[in-house]
């Protein structure tokens, strides 16, 4: 099946927009079932340095009710490239959801936060698809995890999931699996493009089949198919502007990643000619000695047929 790739903000909008979906996707990266859900996009327009053109950044807000009566805010950034100036927004972006209150059964609430960072750049260091940046009560007196959760922390510390769809690999198994399986960023139909591609997995429930019908319709439709498109330009005029030498995101990422490889096996190649040569300079420092532990013994001799010859 060809779906739209929702690494896109528009078709990222246009998942959110299926109450059923929206449960589903973040229910399956925060392992809670959500029993309510309000997501409502913010918009802002971004301006690409240099230029005149101009399009619409998305970040979204889900209120959520989990099947405890757990009330959550999470924040979900999708974001193609990170850089320093994209970090400071969202700290930014951060601070301010911490000020705001949301307004449950009529009443003001300071909600706790969980941020889901989408990211279709690779963080160093960190290899999962999908990781969890977990905070823990722990007592540091009795040196034992402290048990429950207090308002107060809750309202002023959050966990956060970080998703990196270039880590996203073939398994289909768990409900996280077929969840992310759409952001797989493989199997594109044309090798310059990364808006369309063809969705290799069978999905085997309900609300997947609707996932990839709407991502399938993002793909296809002419009016969401020109949104599209223009996203992507934006993109390409960003990556002009600051030098990019490759052509799109995905290939980048992966010109930086055989850079990368090749660079580590130029390293290992060098270390393993360093420790070569230590062991080389070891066997002849360990020939050295046995030489002159052999002359000692020489010398020894001598010295001692020199006695007898003078006893004589």
């Amino acid at each position: 099946m060809l779906i739209a790739n929702p690494i896109y903000d528009v078709v990222f909008k246009r998942m959110m927009e299926h109450d059923r979906i929206a449960k589903f996707f973040i229910g399956a990266i925060l392992e809670k079932t959500v029993e309510s859900i309000v997501v409502r996009p913010q918009e802002f327009t971004y301006m690409v340095p240099g230029s005149k053109m101009a399009f619409y950044r998305l970040d979204f807000i889900a209120t959520i009710k989990t099947e405890f009566g757990e009330r959550y805010k999470v924040l979900i950034e999708v974001q193609k490239a990170l850089g320093q100036l994209d970090i400071r927004r969202f700290r930014a972006y951060l601070a301010e959801q911490y000020r705001r209150t949301e307004t449950i059964d009529d009443q003001e609430e300071v909600l706790p936060i969980i941020a889901i960072y989408i990211l279709g750049t690779n963080l160093a260091n960190v290899h999962s698809a999908c990781t969890h940046v977990a905070r823990s009560y722990f007592d540091m007196i009795d040196r034992v995890p402290i048990q429950g959760k207090n308002d107060f922390i809750e309202a002023v510390s959050h966990d956060c999931y970080v998703v990196q769809v270039n880590r996203i690999g073939e398994r289909y198994k768990t409900l996280l699996d077929k969840s992310l399986s759409v952001f797989e960023q493989a199997h594109f139909i044309d090798l310059d493009q990364d808006t369309t591609k063809d969705y290799k997995h069978s999905p085997d429930s309900e609300v997947l089949q609707l996932l990839t019908e709407v991502l399938h319709h993002a793909g296809v439709e002419p009016a969401q198919r020109e949104e599209l498109e223009k996203e992507q330009e934006a993109w390409r005029s960003i990556y002009a502007i600051f030098g990019t030498e490759v052509k799109g995101l995905r290939t980048g990422m992966k010109e930086k990643e055989k850079l990368i490889e090749e660079l580590k096996l130029e390293k290992d190649e060098k270390e393993r000619a360093l420790g070569e040569k230590e062991k080389a300079l070891g066997e002849k420092e360990k020939t050295i000695e046995e030489l002159k532990l052999e002359k000692d013994e020489k010398d020894k001799i001598i010295e001692e047929l020199k006695r007898k010859l003078g006893e004589k």
